[in-house]
């Protein structure tokens, strides 16, 4: 389920920073949610600038770069796991691509469990344990 997508526009960042980006994403994912490695998928999804305003400014004519973030979690995590995704993907943004924090915005999705697949199982199914020991943790 952790999967995570970085909306940048063309150019204001490089391919570098980006692989960085995806990699330290990409291991605090499986760190915060306590998962395997093999569960993680991360994104950059590039915007042309002319297709990009911040602000009411196109980025093309000086606007400025704005990421935005959004990853997905099963339905259950407790609202520290997913602030503490928020803030540290925030934190990455920042540090490995050098944006001001304030212009970066990101957005937790919280799914349920009988809407999402893997393999073409529900993970209701597939991530029984791992839900029920989410929902114990965050009750406990």
């Amino acid at each position: 389920m952790p999967i995570i997508h970085f909306h940048l526009a063309e150019g204001t960042s490089s391919a570098a920073q980006e692989r960085r980006l995806l990699i330290a994403a990409s291991r605090l994912y499986a760190e915060v949610l306590q998962c395997p490695m093999d569960r993680v998928r991360a994104f950059v999804v590039p915007y042309e600038r002319a297709r990009c305003a911040v602000a009411g400014v196109m980025l093309d004519e000086g606007g400025l770069s704005a990421p935005y973030f959004e990853f997905l979690v099963l339905e259950g995590r407790p609202l520290e796991t997913r602030q503490r995704l928020l803030t540290g993907f925030t934190d990455l943004v920042a540090d490995l691509l050098g944006v001001e924090k304030a212009l970066i915005r990101g957005h937790c999705k919280r799914v349920q469990p009988e809407e999402w697949c893997i393999g073409g199982r529900m993970a209701q199914e597939l991530r029984k344990a791992d839900i029920e020991a989410f929902t114990r943790r965050d009750i406990a």
